[in-house]
């Protein structure tokens, strides 16, 4: 039965890029950074030939997020908008979303719009924004209405 999500994880086109982004930009603690055994990875992702580098890294509040660059096969980049069957999200908390999506602006970060009010659902009167990571994954940041 299951009992607790254990990670997230996204696959990167060069891992340090990417674990420096979450780390430097967002927060984020790097737990970890290794190449996997080819024989583990040919296993468990059923794929001839996988060779894997893997950063795995803690979202302020415990959360785990691990990146993974193939270094072998080579794969292709996907369409991650938003509206394309199988893209994913990963949603974010912060505290003050109009200054960190200034701040973050400055930084060079792209947003695929600006903050605005979330008007039905769960998340309802709360602010969100999407924004993107290096390989365009989509990140939401949210800031709690109380």
């Amino acid at each position: 039965m299951i009992l607790t999500t254990n990670h997230t994880s996204f696959t990167v086109s060069d891992v340090e890029r990417s674990a420096g982004f979450y780390r430097d930009l967002l927060g984020f603690k790097l737990l970890s950074l290794a190449e996997r055994p080819r024989e583990f990875a040919e296993i468990a992702t059923g794929i001839p030939g996988a060779h894997l580098k893997v950063a795995y890294l803690e979202v302020p509040g415990g959360h785990r997020l691990e990146l993974i660059q193939y270094l072998t096969p080579p794969g292709v980049k996907l369409d991650t908008r938003t509206h394309n069957v199988g893209s994913a999200h990963l949603g974010l908390n912060v505290d003050d979303l109009r200054r960190v999506y200034r701040e973050f602006k400055v930084k060079g970060v792209r947003f695929k719009g600006e903050p605005i009010e979330i008007p039905a659902g769960p998340n309802k009167g709360n602010l969100m924004v999407y924004m993107l990571d290096p390989d365009d994954f989509t990140l939401e940041l949210i800031q709690i209405r109380e």
